[in-house]
């Protein structure tokens, strides 16, 4: 007896079912933009943004680009400042809006009670920044895992004076 027409319409009702199954979608850089530009109240082309990992979370830069456009370095200084509000209290909607409930870390950092994870808001004379920090190996995992996301959908620009505020991966 020949099993192939059987074998052959056992792989094929798999693999219409297999791509069936809704697959997480990570939205496009276009998507990213424009979801960023509907969220965040300053101008994207006007700042520069950089994720650096380190050993016990990250940081995360927001500068002006010139350092005498006063307007976008206060909307830069209450984003980042509501953010790091939100982020403490758990809510990372922000985020989800922009990047989707399945992006990398995301749902892990969900899971951080109030005091796992320190989030640090400093203004900078042209920005802000914000530093990510956990003594759980867990949650640096989720964080750096989240800052790749960050960057691979916003790109990490290079600030010069990103090095002044922390010299070692350590700090």
């Amino acid at each position: 007896m020949n099993n192939h027409p059987l074998l052959a319409a056992g792989l094929f009702v798999f693999f219409v079912t297999a791509s069936a199954v809704e697959r997480p979608q990570t939205p496009s850089p276009d998507d990213v933009y424009q979801r960023t530009q509907q969220v965040q109240p300053f101008a994207l082309s006007q700042t520069l943004q950089t994720f650096s990992k380190t050993v016990h979370g990250g940081v995360q830069h927001v500068i002006a680009k010139s350092a005498d456009d006063t307007r976008q370095i206060k909307l830069i200084q209450a984003h980042l400042l509501e953010i790091t509000g939100q982020f403490r209290e758990g809510d990372f909607s922000v985020t989800e809006r922009i990047h989707g409930a399945n992006m990398p870390g995301l749902a892990q950092l969900k899971t951080a009670a109030i005091d796992d994870i320190k989030f640090e808001y400093q203004a900078l004379p042209n920005g802000a920044q914000i530093h990510y920090s956990t003594e759980y190996p867990q949650f640096v995992q989720a964080l750096h895992e989240w800052f790749d996301a960050q960057i691979s959908q916003h790109g990490n620009d290079n600030v010069p004076e990103h090095s002044l505020h922390h010299s070692t991966p350590a700090d």
